[in-house]
């Protein structure tokens, strides 16, 4: 009961923030409907509110001819709602079904349309004059392929230079996956009803959804009881929870070894820059001490840039790599709150990255660093671990480090659930949708970012960031919201210097920049 009860606290006020399957959100809908909500009525409150936001997306003065397509389920009843109350509206509205059959609700609406006077057409090609369509095919829970007529029919659709709306998702999308089940409808705006569903964060789903929104047509928390073992495990990260996590203050009286001890390994002569940007990254967070352990033949650039961290310098090797760490740090390794380790490394700095896969604290592997663990045997040598372990890896890396999943684009939820309870790692898998996960299953979305972030050097300035934001968190059950914070905070900095320089890529300086005011509200 105890564990039931934290779980109900997780809930509340994480409402709007919960990201759910297909069978989640069917097992909501039955526990709605046997609450005693008729199926109608709920259908009726949806489409009304989906109606009045399709009326302010696209005006009557400029979008007066509308076209709705018909699926036979709910989602065509959802569609025909909306219909009615554009075309009560004044707009004018051709209705057109592709299937010879419906569910008995849609088909009392397709009735109840006719009866309104609607023009129901028999051919796709006659909406092809609509200024605006609605995508009312098929909605959540999707599984089967698509062929046949309605394939062609999507296909034509998607040819089309017109707007379309579609309802919950767009028509041929696996609500889990996000993938394309044969052919999928390319929307300009998608309203996602009642809660997100996790196609939403799925990489393979982006270029399908257009502007997404969410319709809240009123879940209750105890409509989420029927799946809240699950239902908490999933959730947004946004800025009023990243604002938790980020030290925007301090008390009067602090010093800086409480504000915590950071300690980076990284660089090499070749990859000179990236061990500046994972330092101005960490410098961002407010971190009290900042050490910076690079080649030797670096030392004097490091300075020059972060003169407030302490910088050693290592042997290195004859192309400019971290040969070994110097022993007075190897002494004092445990000292530090959080290491880091990985940006600039190169591959050469294997033996660094074997030792300090030993050390107690907490441990931060990027880049390179990933490389090596791989070739190390990632499960069994993250296994070998007591202390949290953070994984930052993008796509290439995560085939590299774990081959035992097989196409981890495909799902990226599932495969970042996976390798968290394989390895016992937190694991921030890279990609449009960052997806953050640890051992139990739990997961954090990014659900915004920018092109902008493809970009060399965005990554080493995120390493500094988690490790600057983990060496001063106080709570060893904060790491995993921590980790989700900072690809928050990274993502949000992208979006604000994007918007006000070029989507063509944020370089890390730009991006460091940016971290500061990307904390205000906007």
């Amino acid at each position: 009961m105890v564990a039931r009860n934290r779980k109900t606290s997780l809930l509340k006020g994480m409402f709007n923030n919960i990201v759910v399957s297909a069978a989640q959100m069917q097992s909501i809908e039955t526990s709605i409907f046997a609450a005693g909500m008729p199926v109608a009525a709920l259908m009726e409150k949806a489409a009304l509110l989906m109606s009045k936001r399709i009326e302010e997306l696209y005006p009557i003065s400029q979008y007066k001819k509308v076209g709705v397509i018909v699926g036979l389920g709910h989602n065509g009843g959802d569609a025909l709602v909306i219909a009615r109350e554009l075309y009560l509206s004044g707009y004018e509205v051709r209705i057109f079904t592709p299937f010879d059959r419906a569910k008995d609700l849609t088909y009392q609406h397709i009735y109840y349309a006719r009866s309104l006077g609607i023009i129901f057409v028999d051919r796709l090609s006659d909406l092809v004059d609509c200024q605006v369509l609605i995508d009312g095919i098929f909605g959540f829970g999707l599984t089967r392929t698509i062929a046949g007529e309605i394939a062609i029919i999507i296909e034509e659709i998607n040819r089309w230079s017109i707007p379309i709306v579609s309802i919950d998702l767009p028509s041929g999308l696996h609500t889990d996956t996000g993938e394309v089940l044969g052919i999928a409808i390319r929307a300009t705006h998608t309203l996602c009803l009642g809660l997100w569903k996790r196609a939403f964060f799925q990489d393979l789903a982006l270029e399908y959804l257009g502007k997404v929104e969410k319709i809240d047509f009123g879940i209750s928390d105890r409509h989420l009881d029927a799946i809240e073992d699950n239902v908490s495990l999933i959730k947004i990260i946004d800025r009023e929870t990243a604002r938790q996590f980020i030290p925007l203050s301090r008390p009067l009286v602090t010093h800086k070894y409480e504000r915590g001890n950071l300690l980076l390994i990284c660089g090499s002569r070749r990859y000179g820059g990236s061990s500046i940007l994972a330092g101005l990254g960490a410098r961002s967070t407010g971190v009290g001490m900042l050490s910076i352990a690079v080649p030797e033949s670096l030392k004097s650039i490091l300075t020059s840039h972060l003169p407030e961290a302490i910088i050693i310098g290592c042997p290195e090797t004859e192309t400019g790599a971290i040969a070994e760490l110097p022993q007075d740090l190897i002494n004092i390794i445990n000292s530090f709150d959080v290491v880091a380790c990985g940006a600039g490394l190169t591959k050469e700095a294997k033996s660094i990255v074997a030792a300090i896969l030993e050390i107690e604290q907490p441990l931060i592997l990027d880049a390179d660093a990933l490389n090596i663990v791989a070739e190390l045997g990632a499960i069994l040598t993250l296994n070998q671990r007591q202390s949290p372990t953070i994984l930052t890896p993008h796509l290439g890396e995560f085939k590299r480090l774990f081959p035992e999943i097989n196409n981890p684009e495909r799902d990226r939820i599932t495969a970042v659930q996976s390798v968290a309870e394989l390895s016992g790692a937190i694991v921030l898998f890279k990609g449009a949708r960052t997806a953050i996960a640890d051992r139990s299953g739990a997961v954090w979305l990014v659900s915004e970012s920018t092109p902008a972030l493809a970009r060399g050097g965005s990554g080493d300035v995120l390493m500094g960031l988690i490790g600057g934001l983990l060496a001063q968190q106080k709570a060893s059950e904060t790491t995993l919201a921590t980790v989700a914070t900072a690809a928050w905070w990274h993502a949000e900095a992208a979006i604000r210097a994007a918007e006000e320089k070029t989507e063509l890529g944020v370089d890390g300086l730009t991006l460091v920049s940016y971290l500061l005011r990307s904390c205000r509200d906007r």
